[in-house]
């Protein structure tokens, strides 16, 4: 027997010592879990705040939120939006002078409507302005809704921002004003201006089906010390082979 067959068999007896043991590459990749949260501060003064949190799986979005300090009985447009710098503006921020911080002004922080959070129905930017499906005051709101893969992809980033709008800006308990919407002039400012705003913050949760220690798994700690073990026996084998080896040839 040559001396590469036996090391050869030495090495097969050895991986027999671990039983149920697979080398495998990778496991299939598995659909991203992503945790998601904000916690969004006012803007124009609106004295309002609220809580967000969710979920991205895949495609998948859902959003809770929970607001206090909104004006009652009044609509609240509600967006994530996309494609500006990720952040919000500066309280006060106000680049026109006319006492507000207006929607399109702010465009460069957060970017554009790519998601409208409405109660039900459509959820794509064409439903921007539904006032008749956005919540109502404060009351807690939760939906889920699928989204673009490159909404997905920019949310998952940490690159979305939640804001609601609608602020009572003179204190006359409803939306009034001389001052028209920069986002539809049949609506009065105050119904469209931001009231809360604040940056989606998106934390990877371990994907749903991760690798486990079957069949075309990974190796878990357990199988790599037989594994070790294994590879030991093949150096021990290969030795006893290598002193039989020169014990025959100090004999001949």
């Amino acid at each position: 027997m040559t001396r590469h067959r036996t090391l050869a068999l030495a090495a097969t007896g050895a991986l027999a010592l671990a039983p149920g043991l697979v080398l495998a590459g990778p496991a299939s990749a598995a659909t991203e879990t992503h945790e998601l949260s904000a916690h969004l501060t006012e803007l124009n003064d609106s004295g309002a705040s609220s809580e967000v949190t969710g979920t991205l799986e895949g495609d998948e979005l859902t959003l809770s939120i929970t607001s206090s300090g909104l004006l009652a009985g009044a609509p609240h447009a509600q967006h994530v939006h996309i494609g500006g710098a990720g952040t919000c503006p500066e309280p006060g921020f106000d680049p026109d002078g006319d006492g507000a911080t207006e929607t399109v002004e702010a465009a460069d922080s957060y970017g554009a409507i790519r998601v409208s959070l409405t109660t039900e129905g459509d959820s794509s930017p064409d439903s921007g302005l539904a006032v008749d499906r956005f919540p109502v005051g404060d009351t807690t709101y939760e939906r889920t809704v699928e989204v673009s893969d490159e909404v997905a992809q920019s949310i998952a980033a940490g690159e979305a921002v939640v804001v609601q709008h609608g602020v009572d800006l003179d204190g006359s308990g409803a939306y009034d004003g001389d001052i028209m919407s920069d986002l539809d002039p049949s609506l009065p400012q105050e119904a469209t201006v931001p009231a809360v705003c604040g940056t989606l913050n998106a934390s990877m949760d371990m994907p749903e089906g991760a690798a486990d220690t079957g069949a075309g798994g990974a190796v878990d700690r357990g199988d790599l010390g037989l594994l070790g073990a294994g590879l030991g026996l093949v150096a021990l084998g290969a030795g006893a082979y290598a002193v039989r080896r020169r014990s025959g040839a100090t004999q001949a």
